[in-house]
């Protein structure tokens, strides 16, 4: 029986790298190699003693539901690692464990939005943040940035944009996808006073807090109590898979979320909260941080060789695994760009329309998920493809 999709479901667009992975797909189903710089997906194997404890966890027989807000000595382990790592305290009741950071975007989507009001969110920027304000019938009010402010919102955008009948608050990333930039503790501080100021709610993404290269990357916990955290165990803890991600919040936000929570998933997956227990294990510490540095190398290599080749990448990224690139000096459409190189030389990275609307058709995203030697082979490949590249190449 045939049947109209809700305008919601309209509305929400794919993942254009999709097509783009399919295709690739394609190409290695027919013998050919195909290196993969277009998924932000760590390479790595979930870490050997995070393994063992979900097998132990399931030997113990632990796959029945858990309390809506995760199990306790999970939210126990998460307060001393903020404890550990930031020298903050938090209570383990603000800490609600989530099916991947995604669910915890849904939770405060539902929590902080209404029908028709907005967050402020950077352009380029993930896309699943506008969608799933759609998801609840808000919208994302997107703001166009670039490398003049390390591709990251401001105090001065946040007043240029907010509409005082629409605007509830902002959503911000540090460190960012696609673009790799980290916010300092000093940003974060002013950002925040902003936004009190205007009397709106600070949501922070820290997923790819862990990876970064320098400097730790500052909570926002350490300069606003009450801002909203969104985190993951998929990028620096590697469990991708195993869907597993955490909020915190302020504490009277925490019996709606847990209302929330018990409607729209039950639980988080059981045995993936043992197993993330062992996260914070010294011995599994050490293999993270390995991890980190060989993401660290890879960036040192792929970030001079491909500004070598003619792509500009305007900032450095001190976190994340990906490098923005400006694609203008070759000319061309970036999803044009992108079939070329998939087509011709068999590397697939990701056109810069899957990031929102600004400057999309000059910009693209490499993940460096890759280790350094299928990067050099990639990068071999790029400088081949280029010779071949016309600006109307389909």
């Amino acid at each position: 029986m045939p049947f109209t999709p809700s305008l919601r479901a309209q509305a929400i667009e794919p993942f254009h790298v999709m097509a783009l992975l399919a295709r690739a797909k394609t190409l290695q189903a027919a013998g050919h190699d195909v290196i993969h710089l277009e998924i932000g997906e760590p390479d790595f194997t979930t870490a050997a003693p995070i393994v063992e404890a979900g097998q132990a966890a399931l030997a113990a027989g632990h796959t029945q539901y858990t309390p809506a807000r995760g199990i306790a000595p999970l939210r126990e382990a998460i307060a001393q690692f903020y404890a550990s790592r930031y020298g903050l305290s938090v209570n383990p009741e603000r800490i609600l464990i989530t099916p991947g950071g995604s669910a915890a975007l849904l939770l405060v989507s539902a929590l902080l939005v209404n029908p028709g009001q907005h967050w402020l969110m950077a352009d380029p920027g993930y896309p699943c943040n506008r969608h799933f304000l759609r998801l609840v019938e808000a919208e994302a009010q997107l703001v166009p940035v670039g490398p003049e402010s390390a591709y990251q919102l401001t105090p001065e955008h946040i007043r240029a944009h907010w509409q005082a009948d629409k605007s509830v608050g902002a959503l911000l990333a540090s460190p960012a996808n696609p673009t790799g930039t980290v916010l300092s503790a000093a940003q974060l501080a002013a950002l925040s006073q902003t936004l009190r100021g205007l009397g709106g709610q600070m949501v922070v993404d820290e997923i790819y807090h862990g990876l970064t290269y320098g400097e730790q990357a500052a909570s926002v916990l350490a300069v606003d109590d009450d801002a909203f955290v969104l985190n993951s165990f998929s990028k620096y803890f590697g469990m991708t898979g195993w869907r597993l991600g955490w909020l915190v919040a302020p504490e009277a936000a925490v019996p709606h979320l847990d209302k929330l929570a018990q409607n729209l998933y039950i639980s988080a997956p059981s045995m993936a909260q043992y197993a993330a227990l062992a996260c914070f294990n010294e011995s599994t510490l050490v293999i993270l941080e390995q991890r980190r540095a060989a993401f660290q190398a890879r960036r040192d290599y792929l970030l001079p060789a491909l500004r070598e080749l003619g792509f500009k990448i305007a900032v450095e990224p001190a976190g994340a695994f990906y490098l923005y690139a400006d694609i203008s000096a070759f000319g061309g459409d970036a999803q044009a760009f992108c079939r070329h190189f998939l087509e011709t030389e068999h590397v697939a990275f990701t056109p810069g329309l899957d990031f929102g609307q600004h400057r999309a058709s000059t910009h693209v995203r490499f993940a460096y998920t890759q280790d350094l030697p299928r990067l050099e082979e990639a990068v071999t490949r790029i400088r081949r493809g280029l010779a071949s590249w016309r600006p109307h190449a389909v």
